[in-house]
Protein backbone atom coordinates (compact mmCIF):
# COMPACT_ATOMS: atom_id res chain seq x y z
CA UNK A 1 0.00 0.00 0.00
CA UNK A 2 1.49 3.47 -0.99
CA UNK A 3 2.05 5.34 2.13
CA UNK A 4 2.21 9.11 1.95
CA UNK A 5 4.76 8.89 4.85
CA UNK A 6 7.84 6.61 5.40
CA UNK A 7 10.36 6.13 7.47
CA UNK A 8 13.67 7.55 6.69
CA UNK A 9 16.33 6.48 9.50
CA UNK A 10 16.51 6.08 13.34
CA UNK A 11 18.30 9.19 16.00
CA UNK A 12 20.64 6.68 17.74
CA UNK A 13 22.66 9.34 19.71
CA UNK A 14 24.03 12.45 20.13
CA UNK A 15 26.89 14.20 18.23
CA UNK A 16 28.96 17.25 19.91
CA UNK A 17 27.64 19.72 22.75
CA UNK A 18 25.22 21.64 20.20
CA UNK A 19 22.22 19.26 20.02
CA UNK A 20 23.00 17.13 16.78
CA UNK A 21 21.96 14.23 16.31
CA UNK A 22 23.27 10.76 14.45
CA UNK A 23 20.40 9.59 12.15
CA UNK A 24 20.87 5.51 11.11
CA UNK A 25 19.24 6.04 7.32
CA UNK A 26 17.36 3.06 6.15
CA UNK A 27 18.00 4.36 2.30
CA UNK A 28 20.09 3.76 -0.12
CA UNK A 29 22.64 6.82 0.43
CA UNK A 30 23.23 9.61 2.96
CA UNK A 31 22.77 12.30 0.50
CA UNK A 32 19.08 10.75 -0.34
CA UNK A 33 18.51 10.93 3.88
CA UNK A 34 20.72 14.61 3.82
CA UNK A 35 17.52 16.20 1.18
CA UNK A 36 14.88 16.91 3.49
CA UNK A 37 13.51 20.72 4.67
CA UNK A 38 11.42 19.06 6.85
CA UNK A 39 11.00 15.21 8.84
CA UNK A 40 8.40 14.23 10.82
CA UNK A 41 8.47 11.76 14.07
CA UNK A 42 5.02 9.93 13.21
CA UNK A 43 3.70 8.23 9.83
CA UNK A 44 0.75 9.99 9.23
CA UNK A 45 2.73 13.94 9.35
CA UNK A 46 1.31 15.05 12.32
CA UNK A 47 4.74 16.00 14.27
CA UNK A 48 7.08 17.67 11.65
CA UNK A 49 10.36 19.37 12.42
CA UNK A 50 12.38 21.60 10.78
CA UNK A 51 16.08 20.03 9.31
CA UNK A 52 18.29 23.03 9.67
CA UNK A 53 21.20 20.41 8.17
CA UNK A 54 22.38 17.81 7.80
CA UNK A 55 25.63 15.73 6.21
CA UNK A 56 26.95 12.45 5.84
CA UNK A 57 29.65 11.37 8.34
CA UNK A 58 30.27 7.51 8.34
CA UNK A 59 27.68 5.53 8.46
CA UNK A 60 24.90 8.15 9.89
CA UNK A 61 23.89 11.68 9.23
CA UNK A 62 24.26 14.15 10.98
CA UNK A 63 20.87 16.76 11.85
CA UNK A 64 20.67 19.75 13.62
CA UNK A 65 16.79 19.74 14.42
CA UNK A 66 15.08 23.12 15.12
CA UNK A 67 14.27 23.49 18.42
CA UNK A 68 17.40 21.19 19.76
CA UNK A 69 20.33 23.18 20.97
CA UNK A 70 21.77 21.08 23.99
CA UNK A 71 23.40 17.90 23.91
CA UNK A 72 20.53 16.76 26.85
CA UNK A 73 17.70 18.02 24.61
CA UNK A 74 18.85 15.94 22.14
CA UNK A 75 19.65 12.62 23.68
CA UNK A 76 15.92 12.77 24.62
CA UNK A 77 15.13 12.09 20.64
CA UNK A 78 17.41 8.53 21.02
CA UNK A 79 15.34 6.18 19.50
CA UNK A 80 12.77 8.20 18.05
CA UNK A 81 11.93 7.24 14.31
CA UNK A 82 12.25 9.98 11.76
CA UNK A 83 9.63 10.02 8.58
CA UNK A 84 9.95 11.76 5.25
CA UNK A 85 6.90 12.69 3.23
CA UNK A 86 6.78 10.58 -0.21
CA UNK A 87 5.90 14.34 -1.78
CA UNK A 88 9.11 15.77 -0.85
CA UNK A 89 11.25 13.15 -2.27
CA UNK A 90 12.82 13.51 -5.60
CA UNK A 91 12.69 10.09 -6.82
CA UNK A 92 13.43 9.06 -10.87
CA UNK A 93 10.34 7.14 -12.53
CA UNK A 94 10.66 3.41 -12.03
CA UNK A 95 12.31 3.60 -8.48
CA UNK A 96 10.09 2.12 -6.08
CA UNK A 97 10.58 1.96 -1.97
CA UNK A 98 11.00 -0.81 -0.58
CA UNK A 99 8.03 0.03 2.14
CA UNK A 100 5.74 -0.12 -1.12
CA UNK A 101 6.65 -3.20 -2.24
CA UNK A 102 6.52 -4.92 1.09
CA UNK A 103 2.85 -7.24 1.14
CA UNK A 104 2.43 -6.98 -2.68
CA UNK A 105 1.08 -10.01 -4.41
CA UNK A 106 3.79 -12.23 -6.42
CA UNK A 107 2.06 -13.13 -9.30
CA UNK A 108 2.75 -15.18 -12.99
CA UNK A 109 3.74 -13.08 -15.47
CA UNK A 110 2.33 -15.20 -18.36
CA UNK A 111 -0.90 -16.03 -15.44
CA UNK A 112 -1.98 -13.53 -13.45
CA UNK A 113 -4.49 -16.01 -11.95
CA UNK A 114 -1.47 -17.62 -10.44
CA UNK A 115 0.02 -16.65 -7.26
CA UNK A 116 3.26 -17.46 -5.45
CA UNK A 117 2.54 -15.73 -2.34
CA UNK A 118 3.48 -12.61 -0.72
CA UNK A 119 6.91 -10.08 -0.67
CA UNK A 120 7.70 -10.59 2.79
CA UNK A 121 11.29 -8.93 2.64
CA UNK A 122 13.96 -7.20 0.75
CA UNK A 123 17.84 -7.69 1.67
CA UNK A 124 20.31 -6.53 -1.02
CA UNK A 125 23.36 -8.99 -1.79
CA UNK A 126 25.56 -6.23 -3.10
CA UNK A 127 24.88 -7.45 -6.91
CA UNK A 128 21.46 -7.35 -7.12
CA UNK A 129 18.15 -7.12 -4.39
CA UNK A 130 17.00 -10.34 -3.19
CA UNK A 131 13.37 -11.05 -2.65
CA UNK A 132 12.10 -12.94 -0.04
CA UNK A 133 8.69 -14.59 -0.80
CA UNK A 134 6.57 -16.16 1.43
CA UNK A 135 4.85 -18.63 -0.29
CA UNK A 136 1.16 -19.86 -0.29
CA UNK A 137 2.00 -23.31 1.66
CA UNK A 138 3.80 -21.03 4.52
CA UNK A 139 7.56 -21.98 2.97
CA UNK A 140 9.89 -18.63 2.55
CA UNK A 141 11.40 -18.81 -1.09
CA UNK A 142 14.48 -16.66 -1.99
CA UNK A 143 14.57 -14.67 -5.67
CA UNK A 144 17.20 -12.28 -7.27
CA UNK A 145 15.20 -9.10 -7.99
CA UNK A 146 16.85 -8.75 -11.70
CA UNK A 147 14.81 -8.31 -14.56
CA UNK A 148 14.88 -11.63 -16.32
CA UNK A 149 12.68 -12.72 -13.50
CA UNK A 150 10.76 -9.31 -12.15
CA UNK A 151 8.93 -8.20 -15.00
CA UNK A 152 6.66 -5.43 -13.42
CA UNK A 153 6.03 -3.80 -10.28
CA UNK A 154 2.67 -2.23 -9.51
CA UNK A 155 2.49 -1.23 -6.34
CA UNK A 156 -0.15 0.70 -6.18
CA UNK A 157 -2.46 -2.13 -6.89
CA UNK A 158 -0.49 -4.07 -4.28
CA UNK A 159 1.05 -6.61 -6.69
CA UNK A 160 4.31 -7.57 -8.41
CA UNK A 161 4.98 -9.90 -11.67
CA UNK A 162 7.81 -12.47 -12.37
CA UNK A 163 8.65 -15.12 -14.28
CA UNK A 164 10.80 -17.28 -11.79
CA UNK A 165 13.39 -19.33 -12.72
CA UNK A 166 13.15 -23.41 -12.65
CA UNK A 167 13.54 -24.58 -9.03
CA UNK A 168 12.53 -21.67 -7.29
CA UNK A 169 8.66 -22.23 -6.60
CA UNK A 170 9.04 -26.32 -7.80
CA UNK A 171 7.00 -27.71 -4.27
CA UNK A 172 5.20 -24.49 -4.70
CA UNK A 173 1.47 -26.39 -5.86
Amino acid sequence: MIQPFLELGRIVSTHGVRGEVRVQYWCDDAGFACGFKTLYFDAKGEKPIRVLGARPHGNVVLMKLEGVETVEQANLLRNKVLYMARKDANVPDGVDFIADLLGCDVLDADEPEKRYGTLTDITSNGANEVWEVTGNNGAKYLLPAVPLIVKRKDAANNRVFIRPIKGIFDDEV
